[in-house]
């Protein structure tokens, strides 16, 4: 378990929020694709887009200026090897109004817990993720069951971290306690 200190000076950071719902975004290509594969842009914050990719039925999130910057970041390439889709939720973290994170719910499919009819059952995980300027990447996970107070955490891993988090350097964190979303989405 990871703990994280409490910041000792007094910026002020602060939290906003966006939308990636199918009908607040802009799907490129052709959705139903003979792959299944989607892509979709969805406006952010300060001038950014959010880049929702999905093939097999696992999503990668990217930001970036534009659609094409979002494609060439870490994070573009960043998936998990469970079944997986993220929530419609993007929050924004900035500090004296410059964005640096963002906050995002994904859903892990969990193959070994099944519901009555046989569907694997999703497990919450939060994932922090750094801004430009600088490499988009995931910095920190949040296990969403095992901590009651994940949302919060999240916040606190991105003001610590993600301004200085060095993407393909530094280790995605895993904050707070770990639990089964946690397990299935790091990389082993």
């Amino acid at each position: 378990m990871f703990v994280l200190p409490v910041p000792a000076d007094a910026q002020t950071f602060s939290s906003s929020y966006t939308s990636t719902a199918p009908k607040d975004c802009r799907t490129i290509g052709k959705p139903g694709a003979e792959d299944g594969s989607t892509t979709q842009v969805c406006p952010g914050k300060w001038g950014l887009v959010v880049l929702i990719s999905e093939g097999d039925l696992r999503e990668t999130v990217s930001v970036g200026r534009t659609r094409e910057a979002a494609a060439r970041e870490p994070a573009a390439e960043t998936w998990f090897g469970p079944f997986n889709s993220t929530a419609h939720t993007v929050e924004w973290r900035a500090i004296e109004g410059k964005p640096f994170a963002i906050i995002q719910r994904w859903l892990i499919a969990d193959i070994d817990d099944e519901d009555k009819t046989g569907k694997p059952v999703s497990k919450p995980m939060l994932a922090v993720t750094r801004l430009p300027p600088g490499p988009v990447c995931h910095v920190a996970y949040v296990d969403g069951q095992a901590n009651r107070n994940a949302n919060e955490l999240a916040r606190q891993a991105a003001d610590e971290f993600a301004r200085d988090f060095k993407c393909g350097k530094d280790e995605v964190k895993v904050i707070g306690e770990r639990g089964r979303a946690v397990d299935m989405a790091a990389r082993q």
